[in-house]
């Protein structure tokens, strides 16, 4: 997940929850947010030294999605997080991912090019691998000022 952005109107029973896009650009969060209305994507991870400052997600934490806007799209709960090394992620996970052709290797292929980008990456690096629900969609322009 990406920096928490400012905070996007949301309705007030969500307004109190963290609020994230996914990936590292305008484009990349309007596509990933898209495979996740669409139910395509199940799945996110990320490198554990993005949890510094931050908890590993847990079961029953919920997160308001934004596409690349910052506009809130979905509400998410995470069902399952699990830490593992990057070699370790196996191909019923890349698959949940929902990205590319779905496999293991793109999976690899991806992930490295990122974790790469922000300054490290090596095989055996923690990644946080979390799967979640939507639990409901919104519609930004109803919760617009």
């Amino acid at each position: 997940m990406s920096k928490q952005p400012p905070k996007a109107p949301v309705p007030p029973v969500y307004q109190h929850l963290p609020q994230y896009a996914f990936g590292h650009t305008k484009e990349m969060a309007d596509a990933l947010c898209a495979l996740v209305l669409d139910g395509k994507k199940t799945a996110t991870s990320s490198a554990l030294y993005h949890y510094e400052e931050d908890p590993v997600p847990e079961p029953g934490d919920c997160t308001v999605l934004l596409d690349g806007a910052g506009r809130p799209r979905c509400v998410i709960e995470c069902v399952e997080a699990d830490v593992v090394p990057f070699n370790e992620v196996d191909a019923k996970f890349a698959a949940e991912e929902g990205e590319g052709d779905k496999s293991l290797a793109h999976w690899r292929k991806t992930h490295e090019a990122s974790f790469k980008r922000e300054g490290y990456f090596a095989p055996d690096m923690l990644v946080v691998c979390e799967r979640f629900r939507v639990v409901e969609r919104l519609d930004f322009k109803r919760v617009a000022k």
